[in-house]
């Protein structure tokens, strides 16, 4: 039994080792089970942190003595983090940025020529509603014009049948006029 209890926590143990330590948390002796630290910088790690956090893994190579990017890239793969982050070297970091910047690039790209397609069809848009608008104005127009020509046909044939009218007056007057001038004439 007593083996077995031996043996479990060993492997809490190990499991412990192999966990992330965050140096913005852990204590000396978590730094000092890091394989890489030991008690010095431990104790230097806790007296930087005192002074504030480390906010990434550059301040924490800028702030504690002795730790380099290479002391860094060891230390990250023996399991420490800078805010829960393992340290990516600054040529990893650098291409990452740069695919960052191509990505942001393509984004950017993508989004120009959506706006491009949207503002074309924005314009095709209002193109068709601008001719849909003349030639509704231009079919107004037409009927004015053919109201305005049955008017004025249909005040020619008024004047015409006026005219007509008074020429049968006229007509009918002398004929009225004749029989009693022949009357006379007797």
């Amino acid at each position: 039994m007593f083996k077995k209890f031996l043996a479990v926590l060993a492997m809490l143990f190990a499991f412990a080792a192999m966990a992330a330590v965050d140096v913005n948390k852990a204590t000396e002796a978590e730094l000092d089970s890091v394989k890489g630290i030991g008690p010095d910088t431990s104790k230097l790690i806790v007296t930087e942190r005192k002074k504030g956090d480390f906010k990434s893994w550059d301040d924490f190579i800028n702030r504690v003595k002795g730790v380099g990017d290479k002391r860094a890239e060891n230390l990250s793969s023996a399991g420490l983090t800078v805010g829960g982050a393992a340290y990516k070297p600054a040529a990893t970091a650098a291409k990452d940025e740069k695919a960052a910047a191509k990505d942001e690039k393509k984004d950017a790209k993508a989004t120009a020529k959506e706006e491009k397609k949207d503002a074309k069809a924005e314009a095709k848009a209002e193109k068709k509603e601008a001719k849909a608008d003349a030639k509704a104005m231009e079919t107004k127009a037409d009927a004015k014009a053919d109201a305005k020509v049955k008017e004025s046909k249909a005040d020619a044939k008024a004047k015409e049948a006026k005219a007509e009218a008074k020429a049968d007056e006229k007509s009918a007057k002398a004929d009225a006029a004749k029989p009693a001038a022949s009357a006379t004439k007797k």
